[in-house]
């Protein structure tokens, strides 16, 4: 089980993140810079199997939450440096969780509740149709309202399975 982690911000700045010593993996690495506003900045280091929400393309400018692993090791690095694991562009209307979600279907952090209906879509990152319990499992939960209750709950529109 990943601690998933969010950093909310601007992309700054896209570019492109060798990796080793021989410019190994040029081009296929992106280093996105994120900055939130209030004085904190995050380097994503972008992997071709990061999962991008919509599969959008996100250029400078465009408001990002990035989600990482905070318990994986890091570089002691000003500003730190996190793989981001997914990535999503905010939208009016859209939420975003990525998370652990136990038998219950409420997230690790006990702040969200789910529940399915037959019109969430359920997918794997590949996009193909997941059909199975998404119980226990890391989620990407793409929703919209949700109630003020602790947790919250929400009927999403959009659940990706991590396997």
């Amino acid at each position: 089980m990943m601690n998933f982690q969010p950093f909310s911000g601007i992309v700054t700045m896209i570019s492109d993140f060798a990796i080793g010593s021989n410019n190994e993996g040029a081009g296929c690495y992106k280093l996105m810079s994120v900055d939130n506003g209030r004085g904190s900045l995050v380097n994503f280091v972008v992997e071709p199997t990061t999962y991008f929400v919509d599969h959008v393309m996100i250029e400078a400018g465009d408001r990002v939450t990035g989600f990482y692993d905070a318990d994986a090791a890091v570089p002691l690095i000003f500003p730190p440096q996190f793989r981001a694991i997914v990535m999503a562009k905010n939208t009016p209307y859209q939420n975003v969780k990525v998370d652990y979600f136990n038998s219950r279907l409420e997230s690790s952090d006990g702040q969200l509740k789910l529940n399915i209906s037959p019109y969430t879509q359920m997918l794997l990152q590949n996009g193909q149709a997941f059909t199975n319990n998404p119980a226990n499992r890391n989620l990407i939960v793409i929703y919209g309202p949700s109630t003020r209750s602790i947790p919250a709950q929400t009927t999403p529109y959009k659940i990706i399975v991590m396997c």
